[in-house]
């Protein structure tokens, strides 16, 4: 076989085939070369597996440094998390004692890059939202381990379809091979040309401090490339690096308002104005609720003939009036003990009103229609949370977050007529962030069924009442 290039140089091929890194991993083809090293995929000949394995010339010069960098790429070996392509070994190769070579050993992934895939086709808004979440979720784990990826790019970016049809991307982060460990916050004087530049963040560009904000930025870039399909600032290194410091990268306005805002405080030019990682994470996750519920992107108010449809049975059963016993009143007093919560309701979406007929916990009895919370909760049958409603794109402009009712946590299940019309929400609603647990949301939908219970059992003693009278009033 053709000798493999490591590092810009031709290993030795003897008899007993290609090279061997520690006499354990024998190198086998060449999978993808950059500028820090070159990746190969290779046998594990010690576990009998295949394995990736990248290989890139050591900068140490003496003892000292050496040892120090082997317990940093150690420490990277360390990392375990599902959104990471798993670091199986490090080390340094010391066969050539005038010339070590550092080396991660990787899983092997099958599976197109990011970049690839963005060169095929089109992603969803859905599938986005999935491989932002895995992304921010995987940086969360190595920023709080100390480590800045610093190269957070789509070829960076695995995506392991396991049900082969392209719905759910598993998205995994590769290539550690210029993270920082242990320096969030040391300056690096390399930062300038260290990474790729059309993804640097404006630190990095300027040679400043790094942290957890400056991939953070850096991941806003390859949500937006998926977006668009086109790289936010081409060109040139210098040029493209240069060019994030003078403008924000352009969102262009036909993407969801929800999803403009998010991408433009994740590439905001100073790393104070982005979401810390945790945030991140809590609005990805929430993105990928409303994304899941919906299938599809819905607007917030629902098409003109469903509409129409669904008020007719808003009239049907007489909403928004309420029981006059209270029966609702009971529910919501259950949901709000059930979850913990100072508020629960449950509401009736009007054209242009969201009625409260009952109100645990709330003295008004409606608000004007807005697609943030109820109006978006009855598009679909499955529950609509946000958890922390500050930082949940969905949410910022709703006016119980706004103003100085202060709303945060709001979990929603709509009410649902047997055929089909979804009236309004029982929802509950905190001045505190939470997480809404499976459990929980199950009992809501169950106190949703005896609520719409209740509505039939009062519409069908109507149509009997109605029956009953026109029958004895005809003339025998």
């Amino acid at each position: 076989m053709d000798a493999i290039t490591l590092a810009g140089r031709s290993p030795e091929v003897t008899a007993a085939g290609p090279p061997r890194l520690r006499g354990r991993y024998r190198l086998l083809e060449l999978i993808g070369r950059g500028g820090e090293g070159s990746v190969y995929r290779a046998r594990d000949e010690t576990l009998g597996r295949d394995v990736a394995v990248k290989v890139f010339e050591a900068s140490a010069t003496t003892e000292k440094d050496i040892r120090r960098q082997e317990d940093e790429v150690n420490l990277l070996a360390s990392l375990s998390h599902h959104s990471l392509v798993t670091l199986l070994d490090a080390g340094v190769d010391r066969t050539d004692v005038g010339r070590p070579r550092v080396f991660f050993v990787m899983e092997l992934v099958t599976g197109a890059d990011l970049k690839v895939q963005l060169e095929r086709g089109t992603l969803s808004a859905r599938q986005i939202a999935h491989i932002g979440y895995d992304l921010a979720e995987g940086l969360q784990y190595i920023h709080h381990r100390g480590v800045v990826h610093r190269d957070v790019k789509p070829a960076n970016v695995l995506l392991v379809d396991y049900n082969h049809g392209g719905a759910r991307y598993r998205a995994k982060l590769t290539d550690f091979g210029i993270a920082l460990v242990g320096a969030i916050d040391r300056r690096d004087p390399d930062a300038v040309t260290t990474g790729t530049a059309a993804y640097l963040s404006p630190e990095q560009t300027r040679g400043q401090t790094l942290g957890s904000a400056s991939d953070i930025y850096s991941l806003g870039l390859v949500l937006l490339e998926c977006f668009t399909r086109t790289i936010a600032f081409p060109g040139d290194p210098i040029p493209s690096a240069l060019a994030r410091l003078r403008k924000d990268p352009s969102i262009p306005p036909d993407i969801a308002p929800e999803w403009r805002a998010l991408l433009a405080a994740m590439t905001a030019r100073d790393p104070k104005d982005r979401p810390s990682i945790h945030d991140l994470v809590v609005a990805l996750r929430q993105m990928v609720a409303a994304e899941t519920g919906r299938h599809r992107d819905v607007a917030a108010i629902p098409a003109p003939s469903t509409e129409e449809a669904r008020m007719l049975a808003v009239a049907r059963y007489r909403l928004p009036e309420a029981p006059a016993d209270g029966a609702f009143d009971r529910v919501t007093a259950i949901a709000a003990r059930v979850f913990s919560v100072p508020v629960a309701l449950v509401t009736i979406v009007d054209q242009d009103r969201i009625w409260f007929t009952s109100h645990h916990g709330l003295e008004i009895d409606h608000i004007e229609r807005h697609p943030g919370l109820c109006a978006s909760a009855i598009l679909d049958d499955v529950p609509w949370v946000v958890e922390d409603a500050r930082f949940d794109p969905r949410t910022l402009a709703n006016p119980l977050v706004a103003s100085d009712f202060g709303l945060q946590f709001y979990a929603g299940v709509p009410l649902r007529t047997r055929d089909g019309h979804n009236l309004g929400t029982l929802c509950v609603l905190d001045f505190e962030p939470r997480q809404a647990s499976e459990e929980e949301l199950a009992t809501l939908g169950d106190l949703a069924a005896v609520v719409m219970s209740e509505m039939e059992l009062r519409l069908e003693g109507r149509r009997s009442a109605l029956a009953l009278k026109s029958a004895t009033s005809t003339p025998s």
